[in-house]
């Protein structure tokens, strides 16, 4: 198992490599002058040219993308902002923290209500309880989350005033923005848990169960869920991935401090050296999350579980 973790933690390093190029790539290629962003518009041709001299803008491509590469990767510096002149660093370990506590009770609550209401409609299929789900399903799928967010805002916060529109000072502030990146995940959650157990409960041993007498709930639970866990992992990690996404959509609706409004003002002022470091700051969350999911499938699968000790034995052996 130790060795898979770290196999899989140097798998980490080409992938974001290739992030990091692509997005350097495509900042590198944008129209714009950061010069003139980071002097101002009244900054001369002479001091712009000094400051790319000093920022190292002046030289090639592979040149600067590899003296960034060695920058991040070597000596974890992310470089300083164009805008704040603050190290990047900083200001995403402020930032980070809000957005992963929202992604976290995003997930939470989607797969504490999707995962329910999936097994609940397979085991009604063709009822009008499945129809009625698969329809809700239907429409959570369809809505965009910043339409959903507005329409929440000013119904909850605006026609009510239950909740806060804006901001993430308590807990009350992350009832909108959870439940408006939840939607769409529920409704994914629900569908692809339906079709799982759908699968599993055709399988002969779960006939074989009921057959002997076991309680429909410990054959739902205990033989059919066991068995539907694999895909359902598999889109709780990538929707905890599109979550980590949709949370700069939700950020700008909600007005919420976090790496998903950061990256976005970024964009718009052109901090490339912000931009890079927000983009390989998620793609390493997401790596890690990726990570975590294949770790639960051994604990979910044990014929996975003995395929990590037959390769730790086999090790042994050879080693011996």
């Amino acid at each position: 198992m130790i060795g898979y973790i770290v196999r899989r933690l140097l798998w980490m390093i080409p992938v974001l490599l290739g992030v990091t190029l692509i997005v350097f790539s495509l900042l590198y290629f944008a129209p714009g002058d950061p010069s003139t962003l980071a002097l101002g518009v009244d900054a001369t041709q002479q001091q712009k040219d000094q400051w790319k001299a000093k920022e190292g803008l002046d030289k090639p491509f592979f040149v600067q993308f590899g003296t960034y590469c060695y920058k991040v990767f070597v000596k974890l510096d992310f470089g300083r902002s164009y805008t704040s002149h603050r190290p990047i660093m900083s200001e995403i370990e402020q930032r980070l923290p809000k957005t992963l506590l929202v992604v976290l009770f995003s997930i939470a609550l989607t797969q504490s209500v999707g995962v329910p209401i999936g097994i609940l409609s397979a085991v009604k299929q063709y009822s009008f309880t499945d129809n009625l789900v698969m329809v809700l399903a239907l429409v959570g799928v369809s809505m965009p989350s910043f339409w959903v967010g507005l329409m929440m805002s000013i119904l909850f916060a605006l026609n009510l005033g239950w909740l806060p529109a804006s901001g993430l000072y308590g807990p009350q502030y992350y009832i909108l923005p959870c439940v408006t990146l939840s939607l769409c995940g529920i409704a994914t959650s629900a569908r692809m848990t339906r079709t799982c157990m759908l699968d599993v409960i055709r399988q002969d041993y779960i006939t074989t169960a009921r057959a002997k007498g076991c309680a429909e709930s410990a054959v739902i639970n205990k033989h059919a869920l066991k068995n539907a866990l694999i895909p359902i992992l598999t889109q709780i990690g990538m929707g905890a991935c599109m979550l980590i996404g949709g949370a700069m959509v939700t950020e700008m609706v909600f007005s919420i401090p976090g790496m998903g409004t950061y990256l976005v003002n970024s964009i718009r002022a052109m901090d490339y050296p912000a931009v890079l470091g927000a983009v390989l700051v998620v793609a390493i969350c997401s790596c890690i999350i990726l990570l975590i999911i294949d770790l639960c499938y051994a604990f979910v699968d044990p014929r996975i579980r003995s395929q990590f000790r037959s390769k730790s034995l086999f090790l042994k052996r050879a080693r011996a």
